[in-house]
């Protein structure tokens, strides 16, 4: 379901918000290739990793999590990113989209408003402007995606405006989108939704941002709004040790109409250690509560209430390759697992994965 740089940022350089010199070419390809390798202790007989997990989420056979070629266009006032993919995270994440509409990462353009400000309207298919982390593994401090990134938008569509300070300090955008983690609209579904970005970099070792989304996932007729909201904060404590901290909260109506709310949360913490400028080290620790399966449901007497927690070793062979291994539990207070063929309320995996980039 939506870097070690943080996502405002990211887009910065994913979506050039710095200005083109009129002498480069405006023209650049790029590319990402992401293999994997995951060992779930569960061993599930069909290969897939539990529903709740839309990255890596193929046990005992190499498999590709993401693969994209992408163009991108940047000259003065205009700028275009057109990117096709294939891989497990596509097929996962873009289920519900229709044909070859599940093979597009990003596809968008954009107009600068201002000559003097950095002032742009862009629409499209975009990454989303949700979460720190990406579909794009060797920018996340973690091998896997946490539950939280995994459990809200990967991508979305729609028109955004936008705005850069000049001191390169804010980052602010308003979205008007098709939906949670829509390319196309579901079927009677006309409700627009909407969308915010605020990123603050006081220092170049903090960057604290907000992330919003309010709109439907349902049909009109069914209607059951929904509220979100995505805080997180990164910390660059010492040339070699970060940390990220962040926290996502929603509403929904229980039905339409109704001043009842189900509510979920999930609170997740990881911290990066780099001895060398080739190795890292990753721990991370993480909660979700969707005791009323408004995100994931169980159909269980208590819900999805699970902890998580992962151990990661990265080491870059070359200047664009990089070989990642990771161990990985999830705790829940219900048995949603199988191992064995028998329910269990633990889940155990371990994976490995190389990503090369151009």
């Amino acid at each position: 379901m939506k870097k070690i740089l943080t996502v405002g940022f990211c887009l910065l350089s994913l979506h050039g918000f710095s200005q083109t010199d009129s002498t480069q070419n405006p023209f650049r390809l790029s590319g990402y290739l992401e293999v994997y390798y995951t060992f779930d202790l569960g061993q599930p007989d069909n290969h897939n990793r539990p529903g709740f997990v839309y990255s890596f989420n193929r046990h005992n056979e190499v498999n590709l999590n993401i693969g994209f070629i992408k163009a991108i266009y940047e000259k003065d006032n205009v700028r275009a990113n057109l990117a096709l993919m294939t891989g497990t995270y596509a097929n996962a994440n873009l289920a519900a989209e229709p044909g070859v509409l599940k093979n597009i990462f990003e596809a968008n353009a954009g107009v600068r408003l201002s000559k003097k400000r950095q002032l742009w309207l862009d629409a499209g298919i975009f990454a989303s402007h949700i979460g720190f982390e990406s579909a794009i593994g060797k920018d996340c401090w973690n091998l896997t995606r946490s539950i939280l990134a995994d459990n809200s938008p990967y991508y979305e569509s729609g028109v955004k405006i936008s705005y850069t300070s000049e001191s390169q300090k804010w980052f602010l955008s308003g979205l008007l989108l098709n939906g949670w983690q829509r390319i196309q609209r579901p079927d009677g579904n006309n409700t627009p939704a909407f969308g915010h970005q605020l990123t603050f970099k006081p220092s170049p070792r903090i960057s604290l941002n907000s992330s919003s989304f309010v709109g439907s996932d349902t049909p009109d007729s069914t209607r059951r709004m929904r509220y979100f909201h995505n805080f997180y904060g990164q910390f660059q404590l010492h040339d070699k040790l970060g940390l990220l901290v962040g926290f996502d909260i929603g509403a929904q109506q229980e039905s339409k109409g109704s001043r009842t709310y189900f509510y979920w949360y999930t609170p997740v913490l990881i911290l990066r250690y780099a001895p060398t400028e080739k190795m890292s080290l990753a721990i991370r620790g993480e909660y979700y509560h969707d005791a009323k399966g408004v995100i994931i449901s169980t159909s269980t007497p208590n819900g999805f209430q699970t902890y998580g927690y992962s151990f990661n070793l990265d080491y870059q062979l070359m200047q664009n390759l990089v070989w990642r291994i990771e161990a990985r539990s999830f705790q829940s207070q219900d048995q949603i697992f199988v191992r064995e063929e028998e329910p269990s309320a633990q889940n155990y995996f371990f994976t490995t994965s190389l990503a090369f980039s151009f």
